[in-house]
């Protein structure tokens, strides 16, 4: 790692950018207060709090004003690219600093010496990135430097990844001589599982975060591009293997990956992004236009709280331990930006706001080979993930793979064997290996976890000698995975995450999807025929308390193989639904659905929710899938199709309804993966949004009185839903358990009795 001075010299060789209190020659500098000239910004730190300061221009125009928060610090956000800038003092206009350059992300390119020169040992230490800003690391290597080089990976996100290593517990270490990351694990599980796989990591705590300096913004380009950066430091260690490196990390690290990714670093080899969303706004924070307030901002105000000063008890110890950078570095986390208010201030889709954050705009971009997965019942980021899989068109391999479950089973094992197959292909460049000792310990492992001992899968490529025939063996495969029925595996628990088959297909959407409509119709039926004119219409009422409930009593329990669901039947007056005949054969589906209603309402809005369940031969009704709709927001993009109504979200094409006139609103089921067996029906629901998710609440619309909305079952508006149905697919199992299906909670049919005219 260079020294904080040879991190000068190399800026004053460079005159990329000015850090810490300088600028170019002949600048003036300030003995009150410390400046950093970055990207886009100007930092502020090391001053009084409340103290009032100003941008100016070369020309001596003001061109931003703020104060200093209660740790003395002021970012400056937004600033065009300029020369000549000053920072000043309001009550002190003499006291100033600069003159100051405020760059552009493409003027900012560093020279490669930046990345030549810094050299990274194992423990705790600080990356420099391009504008001389620090951010903390935590290195693990499987032995001593000198002993590799060692397939790495990188994980980058605004928790914890650069906390120190800790034991994982008295009670295992006596694994550590065979294993040492029991004894100084990374604080995340992709750096510890890669460990028992021998493979190095680094974590990386974004800007802002941890004890890394400046401050956070969600994806702001300054974190684009440190990732680029630190990317391109960790692949030129001497210990990295082919010196390409692999980004792994599920979640909040997953969703790092897509953006890092784009920004093309050399030495990036492929990502493994597992349970993200495929955009920041329609995905989890307003599906179908309605702000998620559970999972959606209270991950937002988490990640804010936790890129507070101080935010963590490891911040603290590190301080009080010495680490004076880290307690530096604190000075301007303060500074985050509110994104829950930008949130809420921006309730449409918007190029300027939105479109920077939602990846299926940017993944065609991503051109390093791609491993993701995901769950259709994830109770954080949603199922959505899905919906960009056709997009990732400059992968030169993609591999993707999905199942009924929750948040974190992407690191449960039907998936593991997977990721390490992946990863050994196009990170370690080896024959895939699953090691004999680790196989046999994973059951334990996987038992702390779920309650049952789950056993990795085999390693097809076990017997393969050619790394080169491996690998044109597993491009050959193809792409899609889709595992049925996790939970419902005999062999374990119920509950416990792994399927009871799968199926593979080229692409999604499955390439032999049929649309089936099923039309609503008098009596609370669902039938292939549509409605004649006598058909009527049924009507609900809305129900704002239904946005704060749930069917998870426990927010700790989503994890275990039976979680403490509170599923709740239909209240009566507030839904309708309706039945198919029972089945007379197994219909595979895979895909998005739509539930295209014909509406009414006597308000000019309406919040909607649509839910697919199984009415089971045994008397049990499964959750399948469901989708949200604020109907003033049922404009359709260019490219919606008959079965996925792709909303456009945009402020100029929402529309009001008309009160008791009918209008067509499409509300999207999101993307899912089922087997309704024969003898079972299927069942369409709407109501108000709430009882159907596990994290997820709803900001609703505040109407009194309460509104009723009326759906059509007649010839003129004959509402209908269509979901995709895979032919030729044999199903090889029984009808599972209906409480064994992860993720997807089980109750006792009630039937129910639609207010219909």
């Amino acid at each position: 790692m260079p020294t904080r001075f040879s991190a000068l010299l190399f800026y004053i060789f460079f005159g990329l950018l000015f850090t810490a209190c300088g600028g170019e020659d002949g600048s003036r500098v300030s003995a009150h207060f410390s400046i950093r000239a970055t990207v886009e910004q100007i930092y502020l730190w090391n001053t009084d709090a409340g103290s009032e300061f100003e941008v100016v221009t070369a020309e001596d125009v003001v061109l931003a004003t703020g104060a200093t928060d209660e740790m003395g610090g002021k970012v400056f956000r937004q600033l065009p690219p300029g020369e000549g800038y000053k920072i000043r003092p309001v009550a002190d206009p003499d006291d100033y600093t600069g003159p100051l350059t405020v760059l552009s992300v493409e003027q900012s390119v560093p020279d490669e010496d930046l990345y030549a020169s810094q050299i990274l040992t194992e423990g705790f230490q600080y990356l420099t990135m391009r504008d001389g800003t620090q951010l903390s690391a935590f290195v693990w290597l499987p032995g001593p430097p000198e002993d590799g080089p060692y397939p790495t990976i990188v994980n980058i996100s605004g928790y914890s990844p650069s906390q120190p290593g800790q034991s994982l517990g008295t009670d295992l270490e006596f694994l550590c001589g065979s294993y040492p990351v029991v004894c100084n694990a990374p604080s995340h599980p992709s750096g510890l599982i890669g460990g028992f796989m021998g493979y190095a990591s680094v974590g990386v705590n974004l800007r802002g975060t941890g004890c890394s300096g400046g401050a956070y913004d969600y994806f702001e380009p300054l974190q684009l591009i440190d990732g680029y950066d630190v990317i391109e430091i960790v692949s030129r260690q001497s210990w990295v293997k082919h010196n390409k490196v692999g980004m792994a990390g599920l979640s909040f690290p997953g969703i790092t990956q897509l953006f890092i990714a784009k920004m093309h670093p050399p030495g990036l080899a492929a990502i493994s992004p597992m349970s993200v969303i495929a955009d920041t706004t329609s995905s989890c924070l307003m599906p179908g236009g309605i702000y998620n307030n559970g999972f959606a901002l209270s991950w937002i105000e988490n990640v804010l709280d936790k890129a507070a000063p101080y935010a963590h008890q490891w911040i603290t110890d590190r301080v009080e331990a010495g680490d004076t950078l880290c307690e530096e570095n604190q000075k301007l986390h303060a500074q985050k930006l509110d994104a829950v208010s930008k949130a809420l201030e921006n309730p449409y889709y918007t190029d300027e706001v939105a479109k920077p954050v939602d990846p299926s705009t940017f993944v065609d971009q991503i051109n390093v080979p791609v491993y993701n997965s995901g769950h259709w019942q994830d109770e954080q980021t949603g199922p959505h993930f899905a919906t960009f899989w056709d997009k990732f068109n400059n992968a030169p391999k993609t591999r993707f793979v999905a199942t009924n479950g929750v948040h974190a089973d992407g690191y449960a094992a039907q998936q593991l064997t997977e990721w390490k197959i992946f990863l050994d292909l196009y990170v370690a460049r080896q024959v895939p290996i699953l090691p004999a000792d680790l196989v046999g310990l994973a059951p334990m492992f996987f038992d702390f976890i779920y309650g049952t001992s789950l056993e990795l899968p085999a390693n097809r490529f076990a017997d393969y000698t050619s790394y080169e025939q491996a690998l044109a063996d597993y491009e050959a495969e193809p792409s899609v995975r889709i595992v049925f029925e996790s939970g419902a595996d005999p062999a374990y628990a119920p509950g416990a995450p792994d399927g009871t088959f799968a199926v593979e297909f080229d692409r999604w959407p499955h390439p032999d999807t049929q649309a089936r409509r099923w039309y609503f119709q008098p009596g609370g039926l669902l039938a292939d025929e549509a409605p004649d004119t006598e058909g009527g219409m049924s009507r609900f009422v809305h129900e704002a308390a239904a946005g704060s409930r749930t069917f998870l009593n426990s927010r700790n329990s989503i994890n275990d193989p039976q979680p403490d669901y509170d599923y709740r039947p239909l209240v009566e007056g507030h839904a309708v639904a309706f039945e198919s005949a029972p089945l007379e054969e197994d219909l595979v589906m895979i895909g998005t659905g739509s539930a295209d209603l014909w509406l009414s309402s006597t308000a000019t809005d309406a919040d909607l929710e649509v839910n697919l369940t199984e009415i089971r031969p045994d008397g049990m009704e499964s959750y399948v899938q469901g989708g949200t709709l604020r109907a003033s927001h049922r404009a359709l993009r260019d490219d919606a199709t008959e079965l996925r109504p792709v909303k456009s979200h945009y402020e100029a094409d929402v529309e009001p309804l008309v009160p008791g006139t009918w209008h067509e609103a499409r509300v999207e089921i999101m993307p899912f993966a089922h087997i309704f067996r024969a003898g079972s029906r299927i069942r369409i629901s709407v109501d108000t949004p709430g009882d159907a998710k596990s994290w997820w609440f709803f900001i609703l619309l505040d109407q009194d009185p309460a509104p009723t909305h009326s759906i059509g079952h007649h010839a003129e508006h004959p509402s209908s839903i269509v979901l995709p149905i895979i032919p030729g697919i044999e199903v090889p199992t029984d009808m599972p358990d209906c409480h064994a299906l992860r993720g997807q909670p089980c109750r006792e049919y009630v039937p129910y009795v639609n207010d219909e005219d």
